[in-house]
C-alpha cells in the first residue's frame, strides 16, 4: 500500500508520556489508540551519554518513526502497555516503566477549552506554537526528518506524580524533570513529568509508507 495523493497527511491520536530519572536517562511513551497502523506504542529512550534508541513493535511502525525521528539504534520488540487506576505498566523488550498520574495541570484547563476538532487542526498547533514555548517549553509543529513537517494539538494533560523505570533489570533512579531535553526530533516533552492527549500530525508529502 502506497501513500496517495491529496495534502499527504498521516493522523495519530492518543498519548505522549514523558519522564525523566535521576540516573539522567530519559523514556518518552507514545501509546496511540487510532492510527494509519492501528492501536501501537512505542518507546523512545535517550541515555545521559545522549544515545537514543527506539522501541517499536513492528517492522512498519519502526521504519515510519525512524524515518521521522532521529536515532542511534532501532529495535522491533513486543511493546505492552497496561492502564488501570491512573497507573500506567509499560514493558518494551529490555525497558520497564511504571508511572501513575495525577491531577490535572493548570495548562490542562485551558487546552480542555479548545473544542478537539480545533486543536487537532495542524493551524491551530502553528497558532498556539508561541504560547506553548513560553509556557510549557515544547514546540507544537516543525520540520522532521525525510522532508516531512509534524504538528502536535494537545486536549489534555496530566502530570505524572510517581515513577520507576528499569533498563535490562538494572533501575534508572527515581521520577526527575525531563532534563535535558530529549533529542529525537525538532521538539521534546514538557520538562515537567507530563501524560499529554494528542493528537499528532505527519505531512510526509508523496513517499511510500506500507511497502514491505
Amino acid at each position: 500500500m502506497r501513500a496517495g495523493g491529496g495534502s499527504g497527511r498521516l493522523r495519530f491520536e492518543g498519548w505522549i508520556a514523558g519522564i525523566g530519572t535521576s540516573c539522567g536517562t530519559r523514556v518518552v511513551l507514545g501509546h496511540w489508540v487510532r492510527s494509519p497502523f492501528g492501536a501501537f506504542s512505542d518507546v523512545m529512550l535517550e541515555r545521559a551519554d545522549g544515545y537514543r534508541v527506539l522501541f517499536a513493535p513492528s517492522q512498519r511502525t519502526a521504519r515510519f518513526i525512524a524515518e521521522t525521528y532521529v536515532f542511534d539504534d532501532v529495535r522491533v520488540v513486543p511493546v505492552e502497555v497496561t492502564v488501570a487506576d491512573g497507573t500506567w505498566t509499560v514493558a518494551a523488550g529490555p525497558v520497564r516503566l511504571r508511572f501513575t498520574t495525577g491531577r490535572r495541570s493548570a495548562s490542562a484547563l485551558l487546552l480542555r477549552a479548545v473544542p478537539r476538532s480545533l486543536a487537532a487542526r495542524p493551524v491551530w498547533a502553528t497558532v498556539v506554537g508561541v504560547p506553548a514555548r513560553l509556557f510549557l517549553g515544547v514546540r507544537t509543529h516543525g520540520s522532521a526528518r525525510s522532508g516531512r513537517r509534524e504538528w502536535y494539538g494537545a486536549h489534555d494533560l496530566h502530570l505524572i506524580t510517581t515513577a520507576t523505570a528499569a533498563y535490562d533489570g538494572e533501575p534508572l533512579g527515581c521520577l526527575a524533570p525531563v532534563e535535558p531535553p530529549v533529542r529525537f526530533g525538532f521538539g521534546s516533552t514538557p520538562r515537567t513529568p507530563s501524560l499529554v492527549r494528542v493528537t499528532t500530525t505527519v505531512d510526509h508529502g508523496f513517499t511510500e509508507l506500507f511497502g514491505n
